[in-house]
């Protein structure tokens, strides 16, 4: 399996680079680092293991061997003190620490710098407590696989990722790395101890200490990196002005760099391929792989009047498509995937706008063929997968208001189950009690009813038109409402294709959005008991047409704004880590970069990387039935976004509630 040999060549790679000695470079400012001590440290779930350690000469270089590293482990270096040739004070400067993280397939040489440093701390963000890592095996094999989309660990500059054509120009993830690569630089070169002193201050984590050197500053940073944007850039302007020409460059050593306070330093990149288009349910497998259906074929003239469907897509936990270009994986009848993907520890489950149901192996073969499923033919039009934690699968027919039973995910044992209440169903989600939660997607209600009884079915009111919903690990459920209940309703008719739904609600939506209303939607939260803290739901200009949700590690909610084109983080229901006074509910902080669109959703992997679906991008594409020639084609969200380190880890495959690793 591809994900299986992705993961293997990792451990692989490490066990034959620890027989290895590691030769190197520490920079800074483009200047070598003299007499400062590098250290190689194994990362594991346990404490951080230290294997060798060198002193580096005039030129900055040095070697230390990597002896005694086990296969199932992180290397990284670490570069402590020394003597940069560019600075303004002589002397050792103990609070000049870099980190370069090192992947499975390491350079024969590599450079420790500012930007290695940013990269590192941000990719391991969730995995740093002062200068140690330590974590879970996946979520650190996951982190250090990614430093390379930033930098080039042999020469310490920009990665391949970073600069492909999707993130060099779309978005600002370049300038913000540069801009934080130059505060590392400035602490040891043009700035004095006052600065440095409110550097410090300006990277402390809420409830953290006061890091006491760049490491620390640059993990404490990526921790929150919304919380002392304005401050940062500050520190930044002052250590390198900009002149009084405004056509002239600072002096900043690296370029582009923010040339506007930004609402966060959160560092993300955006990825495409792999027959990826107009995305519909993200999930993640054991391994950290993404799978998702795709609702059109990549380069078709599709939207809600006309569709070619796409495939099953697959990438690999750095962003890699895994899976063919344009056809993605097919199979068992699938064309066109809705928002139906569902994973178990061994199969991916998916299902399609015109009721055909596919199972994959995780290679993406197909496990069977379509006579395998025994009530094809009998079903409309399919939406979300639940997996429960005993491998049930629960699939929700949007047009039939019934549900299709997977019995510990058998193929040839599934059958229809009638459920009261069921208007559209949607979003899926089985609890630790067994209990299956269903959106209607043509009201505003969620339906719970226990698997083996469901005509015990019961209804909470949330907002309407509802979408995805997701649990915390004690079971509280959280909905995603399109319209807050004020909102002007729309009567539609009942057994509608979906499609023809999101017409008609798109349609409805961008007339009143664009002219009366300026935004509308709402998040509930449902206790296990049934009890609802906020009956009318959250809502306020950060939600905007919500729609995918997810609940991270640390119990936070995060949600997919459809119409906002924007990802919000959302206090839940314990709020931890946060400024005194936070509440359930709160809206910490909204991400918004060049590359987002129109999201279906969004969800956390094993690092605390935040993965999120664009699905619709151009309006006339998707709704017009003569659309626009030149922009036809793009009617389907074009790619996804991956924002890095900022959620808490959680365990994959999401089988029931939200686990932590």
């Amino acid at each position: 399996m591809l994900g299986t040999l992705f993961v293997a060549s990792v451990l692989s790679a490490v066990a034959a680079f620890a027989a290895d000695s590691i030769k190197g470079q520490v920079i800074l400012g483009g200047a070598p680092v003299a007499k400062s001590t590098v250290t190689l440290w194994e990362a594991s779930a346990a404490a951080p293991k230290q294997l060798a350690q060198a002193k580096t000469n005039d030129d900055g270089r040095f070697e230390v061997r990597a002896k005694g590293a086990h296969g199932d482990a992180i290397l990284y270096l670490v570069a402590s003190g020394g003597v940069p040739k560019d600075s303004k004070a002589g002397g050792d400067n103990p609070a000049l620490v870099l980190l370069a993280v090192l992947e499975s397939n390491p350079p024969a040489s590599v450079t420790i710098n500012e930007l290695t440093t940013v990269a590192s701390a941000f990719t391991a963000a969730r995995f740093i407590n002062g200068g140690a890592i330590s974590g879970n095996p996946l979520g650190l094999r996951i982190a250090a696989g990614n430093v390379s989309n930033f930098v080039d660990l042999a020469t310490g500059g920009w990665g391949e990722v970073i600069l492909d054509p999707l993130n060099s120009a779309h978005t600002t993830t370049l300038a913000t790395l540069d801009t934080l690569g130059s505060l590392v630089t400035a602490s040891f070169t043009v700035a004095n101890d006052d600065w440095r002193a409110r550097f410090f201050k300006a990277a402390t984590p809420t409830g953290g200490a006061t890091p006491k050197n760049t490491l620390e500053a640059m993990a404490g940073v990526s921790h929150a990196p919304w919380a002392a944007s304005k401050e940062l850039y500050a520190l930044f302007d002052e250590a390198y002005p900009q002149p009084k020409n405004p056509l002239e460059r600072r002096k900043a050593p690296f370029a582009p760099y923010l040339a506007y306070p930004p609402p966060d330093f959160a560092l993300s990149l955006y990825f495409n391929g792999g027959g990826l288009s107009g995305p519909g349910k993200f999930v993640f497998d054991a391994e950290g792989n993404l799978w998702s259906g795709q609702n059109f074929l990549p380069g078709s003239q599709s939207g809600t009047l006309h569709n070619m469907g796409g495939g099953l897509a697959k990438f690999a936990p750095n962003g890699k498509a895994l899976s063919p270009a344009i056809n993605g994986f097919r199979g068992m009848g699938v064309d066109g995937i809705a928002w139906g993907t569902g994973v178990t520890l061994d199969k991916v489950w998916v299902s399609t706008f015109n009721g055909v149901i596919g199972v994959f192996d995780l290679s993406g073969r197909p496990a069977g063929v379509e006579s395998d499923i025994p009530v094809a033919g009998k079903v409309g039009g399919l939406q979300g997968v639940g997996v429960g934690r005993n491998g049930d699968i629960w699939i929700g027919d949007a047009t039939a208001n019934q549900m299709v039973y997977f019995p510990g995910g058998r193929m040839k044992d599934g059958r229809i189950v009638s459920v009261p209440g069921l208007k559209s169903a949607f979003g899926v989600a089985v609890d630790d009690q067994n209990r299956v939660w269903v959106s209607n997607a043509q009201s505003n209600d969620v339906v719970r009813f226990p698997a083996d009884d469901p005509s015990k079915a019961e209804s909470f009111n949330v907002g309407i038109s509802v979408r995805g919903i997701a649990l915390d690990s004690k079971g509280n459920l959280w909905v995603s409402s399109m319209m807050s209940l004020d909102f002007p309703p729309l009567a539609l008719p009942p057994n509608i294709p979906i499609n023809t739904q999101f017409k008609l609600l798109g349609e409805h939506m961008f007339k009143l959005l664009t002219t009366t209303v300026p935004f509308t939607g709402a998040m509930n939260m449902i206790r296990p008991d049934g009890t609802q803290p906020a009956p009318k739901g959250f809502n306020g200009k950060d939600i905007n047409v919500p729609w995918g949700v997810s609940v991270d590690g640390n119990d936070d909610v995060w949600y997919a704004n459809f119409w906002g084109e924007d990802i919000a983080l959302m206090a839940g229901a314990d709020p931890k880590g946060y400024p005194a006074g936070t509440k359930t509910g709160d809206v910490i902080h909204v991400f918004k970069y060049g590359s987002m669109q129109k999201f279906t959703d969004v969800v956390i992997d094993p690092a605390g990387n935040v993965w999120a679906a664009n699905n619709w991008n151009n309006l006339n594409a998707i709704f017009s039935p003569d659309p626009d020639f030149s922009t036809s084609t793009q009617g389907a969200g074009e790619g996804f976004t991956v924002i890095y380190g900022v959620a808490a880890p959680v365990k994959t495959p999401l089988m029931g509630q939200v686990r932590k690793p």
